[in-house]
């Protein structure tokens, strides 16, 4: 593992934006955010490199940011001089692997966007695939060791590590192999966690369109969800998050909406648990990530770039664009976190860096985005 006292640049993409669109109902309004994007995080790449696709955040603390990227992206000789320091000012959308090297796919920052960890020694995992690569990286909350999950799209397959990266704990899916049966995935998405030790995994973006329920050791369970039009069925699981009342907020990135399942089944039975097909929330962009407060959830989405907040009853709050020009810009959130201090840190898949956004000071809270939901 590389230790570093510096910071580090990312990759970017091109993509045009439309002004909002007809589907967002609602207040829209401006950013309650400040962004700190030439103040924050510099680039760590080695020369001649810079950021690839910024694909998953998560905060653990203050001081410890795990963010997952998909490569690393080789820059032009002699450099533009439009170039700032990631592969988005050039007008490059890295999502399609232009220049990527697969290196330095796992890294740990601070809040204040130093560069501590570099987790080179699993590069090898992601190397070999032909596509996108790793998609989500997440913890559980309830996990004392606070194992570090990566789900793999590309791969079909999803890797635990031990919280210091020194260790690979567990392997569910088999490389490179898609598949659907209790022990195969195909290009699967995102994974919750449940207070038992159970986790609900995203399965996902290709043939599969279901979510497997695990146990806490990594066995089958069960699964649910089919492929299909219908308002509970799917066409893609990209994101998910758990709600109070033990809601399920599973977002269908294809379908442009969000499906809300519920629990049916007690957890002192050993069908536990179970859930049922609630609701849809509708009329989004391209939704792409989701976090669930105790009264509101929040989604990144696109066509344009935007935040959107939705109570709890599916009712929408507020929306909010991000910037589609200057030094600031976003093609995509894909993923988002939250601080104690409520700073959102995002990470663009295509334009190819982290940004960290601060909440104004003349926000109106109710508008900020919560930490996720975590049953008391």
């Amino acid at each position: 593992m590389k230790i570093a006292t510096f910071c580090a640049p990312l990759v970017a993409v091109g993509i045009i934006s439309s002004p909002l669109l007809a589907q967002d109902t609602g207040v829209i309004g401006p950013s309650p955010y400040e962004f700190t994007t030439q103040t924050w995080m510099q680039p760590f790449a080695q020369d001649g490199f810079t950021w690839g696709g910024n694909s998953g955040v998560h905060v653990e603390s203050q001081d410890r940011i795990f963010v997952l990227q998909r490569g690393e992206t080789e820059l032009p000789d002699p450099l533009p001089p439009e170039y700032t320091n990631f592969a988005g000012s050039l007008g490059w959308n890295v999502l399609r692997g232009r220049g990527r090297v697969w290196r330095n796919c796992i890294y740990v920052i601070d809040s204040n966007g130093n560069l501590l960890e570099v987790w080179d020694q699993w590069d090898h995992l992601f190397m070999g695939t032909d596509g996108p690569g790793p998609h989500r990286i997440r913890q559980s909350p309830y996990d004392p060791d606070k194992r570090v999950w990566v789900i793999d799209e590309t791969g079909h397959i999803i890797y635990v590590f031990s919280n210091d990266g020194e260790r690979l704990l567990m392997t569910l899916g088999e490389k490179n192999v898609g598949g659907r049966d209790e022990t195969h995935y195909h290009l699967p998405q995102d994974v919750v966690f449940l207070p038992d030790g159970k986790f609900l995994i995203a399965d996902g973006l290709g043939d599969n369109k279901r979510i497997v329920v695990r146990n806490a050791d990594g066995s089958y369970r069960s699964e649910f969800g089919e492929a299909g039009d219908a308002a509970h069925q799917f066409a893609s699981v990209h994101s998910m998050a758990l709600g109070p009342d033990e809601h399920l907020y599973a977002l269908d990135r294809d379908q442009r909406n969000i499906k809300v399942f519920r629990q049916t089944a007690s957890r002192n039975l050993d069908s536990y648990p179970e859930y049922e097909y609630e609701t849809t929330w509708g009329d989004l962009g391209m939704p792409l990530d989701i976090t669930v407060s105790e009264e509101s959830a929040w989604v990144t989405d696109l066509n344009p770039p935007k935040i959107v907040q939705f109570n709890l009853d599916g009712s929408r709050e507020y929306t909010w664009p991000l910037p589609t020009e200057g030094p600031d810009f976003w093609i995509e959130m894909h993923s988002l976190s939250i601080d104690r201090d409520g700073n959102l840190y995002g990470t663009d898949n295509q334009a190819g860096r982290p940004q960290k956004l601060v909440p104004r000071s003349d926000a109106n809270p109710d508008h900020l985005v919560r930490p996720q939901y975590v049953p008391r």
